[in-house]
């Protein structure tokens, strides 16, 4: 086997399994004194690829899973290229058909003289293994599934430009590595530096989820179709009262555009401190990312705003285009003010210097977009929606009584008051 000579398709996180497996194909026919070593090593190799099952939720032919799995995760010089627009012309080419045809010589090795050879016949439990949706640690079942369908796929290849072809296709449709297969990410600091690690379950939020807010809602949407679609866009401020769906709207807008290549990322003020190495690690990628930050508001003694206005807008280097900066908060001017920053005071020669300090910030974001709290009309409106969407069988003038009630003794006029209302009524 030709594992070695790779070029492009190197570096792989999870490649030991890879080599151990050439070694078996190469030595399992070695002199009868190394046959039990062989056959020791098989089983362990079996038993990897069972746990990677039970930690993917891969299912059907595993050997075949895992050679897909190491494909659409490296990041290489071509399949980096070759994300969201498809195949490129160049060199390059050559160079990961090369790699293609090695992979191609795993993928279609029959293991069957390996089996009796070692007397080793459970191999044959991984030709179609059938796993539970229960299993899967690492993805959820939308992305395993693709990565099974394309191992699939590679089956009805003949030739290493079939199979390439099929490989860069799935690139242009979903991406490659952590990017591609996830669409919302959190930033971990780690002694080397900002890790961007993606959030395994993200909740599968839709616009139309949310009741009302048409005007904002669109403001939204009409700001980040033209980001995806390589327009000009700004950075957006969701702002108002709490319980309005602010955040519910940016998941909404994660949800429906992964599609066309927008990736989340959600970010704490306490790490504005990493944006920078984060941009650093997005900027060159073919995706749309937007930095999300939720429930953002400072405090006077917090300093945090200032990397994030450096970043925004006013430092040396460039914001990228593929980058746009999405924030929710309760505050309209984000920094706590005083009617004392007004007021004329001994030790502060420039007061209205302080005052456009604290107002800078603010006005870096392009659109900034209002959610107000529903009025009763609104709130009953909210309930009739949600009750309607969720089966619940209740006459209305009791629904919307017992909705007034809850409302008193649980935060007041709102859509999340609203929702857990009525999952109160169906937890009854």
């Amino acid at each position: 086997m030709r594992e070695r000579e790779l070029i492009v398709y190197k570096n792989f996180d999870d490649g030991k399994l890879l080599y151990d497996m050439a070694f078996l194909m190469e030595h399992f026919n070695d002199a009868e004194s190394s046959r039990s070593e062989m056959r020791v090593l098989f089983y362990d190799c079996i038993h990897r690829l069972i746990d990677m099952a039970g930690t993917y939720g891969f299912y059907g032919n595993l050997w075949h899973c895992y050679l897909a799995n190491l494909l659409v995760n490296n990041e290489n010089s071509y399949s980096k290229a070759c994300e969201i627009r498809g195949e490129v012309e160049g060199t390059i080419n050559r160079a990961a058909l090369h790699d293609i045809v090695i992979f191609k010589e795993f993928y279609d090795y029959d293991f069957g003289l390996v089996m009796e050879t070692l007397a080793v016949p459970e191999y044959a439990l991984l030709l179609d293994y059938r796993t539970s949706s229960e299993e899967s640690k690492v993805y959820n079942a939308r992305i395993c599934a693709r990565i099974c369908e394309l191992a699939a796929r590679f089956q009805k290849d003949h030739t290493p430009e079939e199979m390439k072809a099929t490989l860069t296709e799935f690139y242009k449709d979903y991406g490659v590595g952590k990017f591609g297969l996830h669409k919302s990410f959190r930033v971990v600091h780690k002694e080397d530096g900002a890790c961007i690690e993606p959030i395994l379950n993200i909740a599968h939020v839709k616009l139309s989820d949310l009741v009302g807010y048409e005007i904002a809602k669109k403001k939204l949407v009409d700001n980040t179709e033209a980001f995806v679609s390589g327009k000009k866009a700004n950075n957006c401020l969701l702002f108002g009262d709490a319980g309005t769906g602010k955040s519910s709207s940016i998941k909404g807008i994660a949800n429906e555009y992964y599609d066309r290549g927008l990736r989340i990322i959600e970010i704490y003020k306490h790490q504005f401190i990493d944006l920078n190495d984060v941009i650093a690690q997005i900027k060159n990628r073919n995706y749309k990312f937007i930095i999300y930050m939720d429930d953002l508001s400072f405090e006077e003694f917090e300093i945090e705003y200032k990397y994030l206005k450096a970043v925004i807008e006013g430092g040396l280097e460039k914001k990228p285009d593929n980058v746009l900066i999405y924030a929710t908060s309760n505050r309209r001017h984000l920094v706590r003010e005083k009617f004392s920053d007004k007021e004329e005071r001994e030790d502060d020669l420039h007061k209205g210097d302080t005052v456009a300090e604290k107002l800078s910030l603010v006005s870096r974001f392009g659109v900034t977009i209002y959610f107000g709290a529903p009025d009763k009309k609104q709130f009953e409106e909210i309930v009739k929606t949600l009750a309607e969407r969720h089966g619940v069988a209740m006459e209305e003038s009791e629904l919307l009584a017992e909705a007034n009630k809850w409302e008193l003794y649980h935060g007041g006029l709102s859509g999340r008051c609203a929702q857990q209302f009525i999952d109160y009524l169906l937890s009854r």
